[in-house]
């Protein structure tokens, strides 16, 4: 119980675009009008998530009336309790078989790229080239999923199996900010680094071996998660 309570606070879907964005940009000084707007959450919302963070210490709140603002304090430990919260299973994953080669590749004649995010190692290996795998996993967001995915489904020539697999279409848990920061690398959709950390840590083959990884490569180039 007290899990999900947790989730909901501060760690559940949208309230994470609170922590995403401040994370983007760690040494700002935040209001709470900067996490409203078309992408952003309520300002009910907004307050609520802040106050819970300020909770837990990792943010400290400084109140000067219409000039107070909210400052990052904890980075470590707000990652660290972040990932204690999430695994990539909680995400519902849709399996298929390709024959070719160079799905990858199609990917970027079929989809567009707000349409699609790569992640786990395959999206990882872009920047760091650290587990040869031939397992595709993408995020995917589609308007009409029934018949947008098998018109997908046939432009790849992807099989289904009765189990298993090695291209794999997620339907996101984290429905709005699972996007949130994509980034473009080497001609394809990528999640965030923060999300490739998130997705990997609990990741079984050699997840928690590639995102420690990918941490220390982002760091020796003076990069963070974000």
């Amino acid at each position: 119980m007290q899990r999900n309570q947790k989730m909901k606070n501060i760690f559940s879907d949208k309230a994470t675009i609170i922590p995403r964005k401040i994370l983007q940009d760690p040494k700002r000084d935040w209001v709470v009008r900067d996490f409203t707007g078309p992408q952003g959450v309520s300002l009910g919302m907004a307050q609520s998530v802040l106050e819970a963070m300020a909770k837990k210490g990792y943010v400290e709140r400084v109140k000067k009336g219409p000039d107070s603002y909210t400052v990052l304090t904890n980075k470590d430990t707000l990652i660290t309790d972040w990932m204690k919260e999430y695994e990539f299973e909680l995400n519902t994953i849709d399996s298929y078989y390709s024959p070719d080669k160079k799905v990858l590749e199609s990917i970027k004649d079929v989809l567009r790229q707000e349409q699609y995010a790569l992640t786990l190692h395959t999206g990882a290996n872009l920047l760091t080239s650290f587990v040869k795998t031939d397992e595709t996993y993408l995020y995917l967001k589609l308007a009409d999923w029934d018949k947008e995915i098998l018109d997908l489904r046939q432009k790849l020539e992807l099989k289904e199996l009765v189990r298993g697999g090695n291209f794999h279409i997620i339907r996101p848990y984290y429905k709005n900010s699972v996007f949130f920061n994509r980034q473009k690398i080497k001609g394809f959709a990528v999640v965030s680094n923060l999300q490739l950390y998130l997705d990997l840590y609990h990741f079984q083959p050699r997840g928690r071996e590639h995102a420690e990884y990918l941490v220390k490569l982002l760091e020796e180039r003076g990069k963070s998660l974000d």
